[in-house]
């Protein structure tokens, strides 16, 4: 079995996709993708971006679940009416857009209302896991296939 821990590429691979799934404005991809152009093994560069980019979404779920209230209350002034709205419409129809959480610029605010609205963490974690996965997968598949 491959050594990935000893490996610095993983480190900063994981530690860039955690980062780049809260709300600081990062990408990840471009390193993946460095990384598979350089030989890492596809499963083991594949699975450390998607688990690095997941628990940066449960950061960002937790921000939502613990500041939440403070956010709409003291920051956008949103009046409880206007919440019990928006809670039941997302109940609704929001909570499956968790999976596109891979999408730049709208992807970290899904997982900070899905923790605001406090989604069941374990439909949060199937939800976007998969599509983080899927996300990186499909860069991975690009890459293999530009370079081989």
């Amino acid at each position: 079995m491959h050594d990935w821990i000893n490996q610095p590429g993983y480190a900063s691979l994981f530690l860039l996709s955690f980062l780049a799934s809260t709300l600081l404005p990062l990408g990840s991809e471009w390193l993946l993708i460095l990384m598979l152009v350089k030989g890492y093994p596809l499963v083991a560069t594949v699975m450390t971006a998607t688990a690095g980019n997941t628990l940066g979404a449960f950061t960002t779920y937790l921000v939502g679940v613990y500041g939440g209230g403070w956010l709409i209350e003291r920051v956008m002034r949103v009046s409880g009416e206007q919440q019990e709205r928006a809670h039941e419409y997302y109940r609704r129809y929001g909570t499956f857009s968790l999976f596109f959480s891979w999408l730049p610029i709208i992807g970290d605010p899904l997982c900070l209302v899905g923790g605001m609205m406090r989604v069941d963490f374990r439909l949060f974690t199937a939800l976007v896991a998969s599509g983080k996965l899927l996300r990186y997968l499909v860069v991975a598949w690009i890459t293999v296939r530009a370079i081989g």
